[in-house]
């Protein structure tokens, strides 16, 4: 019940409770672990954004978590909004030099998609799959839907902001598109986000390590087969629209070792897609 007079909030929700920072923090920062502070804010444009702003005064493995994100930001500055305290909206703080060369910093954000996959399907009993190169997917009545997506970016010369949003209890009727989804729409066994986020950062953690150990080497570290594993679009036909206006149609068939998708064009020719929107086709599209 709204006390009278009280101001009503179109996401005021008593099923999405407020992450549990004391837990939070006692269960993930602990002693030579890679997270080294966790502050949770009640709203802000984007984590990526203030994260960024502060990263030459933060030490590696700053996380930061809002209950709601208005600004928040995907790939080629799409934005996106959802419910306060509907999904876990985050960016942690990495660098990875001097163990891991420069040119293979570009595989964060595909490490960020399998930590995330691997780690919420075991925490919320939910399949998950990856759609090249940043997007976490889910089935919701057998039909593939974003849940997720993966925004890596510099921060300085030696510095990686890597944000991470994910819906978790928005209901169909909040969804910004029909093609989104969620894990509460996926059935999933647990919607709780406080084992949610600590299962995503202990996984990151865990693939972030042995990657860096090593040398950022993606097929040495396994991070390479991994990802293939678990990516909905190889095996797929697929149309790429790339930066200019252009596209390509072809099959995807490999992930290369600098995380390009590659594409079996017609005529048999081959095509390495560095950037660019990806389309799963239908085979009557």
């Amino acid at each position: 019940m709204t006390p009278q007079n009280a101001p009503e909030s179109r996401w005021s929700d008593l099923d999405r409770p407020p992450l549990n920072v004391p837990a939070l923090r006692r269960a993930l920062l602990v002693p030579g672990g890679l997270w080294t502070s966790l502050d949770i804010v009640p709203e802000t444009g984007s984590t990526n954004s203030d994260l960024a702003a502060r990263a030459a005064s933060l030490e590696e493995g700053a996380v930061l978590v809002a209950e709601e994100q208005t600004a928040g930001r995907g790939r080629l500055d799409r934005s996106w909004t959802s419910p306060a305290r509907s999904g876990l909206f985050l960016s942690v703080l990495l660098r990875p030099g001097p163990e891991v060369p420069v040119e293979r910093w570009g595989w964060l954000p595909l490490l960020a998609g399998v930590a995330s996959a691997t780690g919420l399907a075991r925490a919320a009993g939910v399949d998950m799959s990856l759609k090249w190169p940043n997007d976490l997917l889910v089935k919701v009545g057998g039909e593939e839907r974003k849940t997720g997506g993966i925004l890596a970016e510099r921060a300085g010369d030696d510095a990686v902001v890597v944000g991470i949003g994910l819906n978790v209890t928005l209901r169909a009727d909040e969804l910004p598109v029909p093609t989104a989804g969620s894990l509460a729409l996926a059935d999933a066994i647990s919607t709780d986000r406080d084992p949610l986020l600590r299962a995503l950062l202990r996984s990151l953690e865990q693939w972030y390590g042995d990657w860096r150990a090593a040398g950022g080497d993606p097929a040495r570290s396994g991070l390479q087969a991994a990802y293939a594993e678990g990516c909905a679009t190889l095996g797929r036909t697929v149309r790429a629209e790339l930066p200019g206006d252009r596209s390509v149609t072809g099959e995807a068939v490999a992930l290369d070792g600098d995380g390009r998708l590659v594409l079996t064009t017609e005529g048999g020719g081959r095509q390495s897609i560095s950037a660019g929107d990806i389309v799963h086709l239908r085979a009557a599209d």
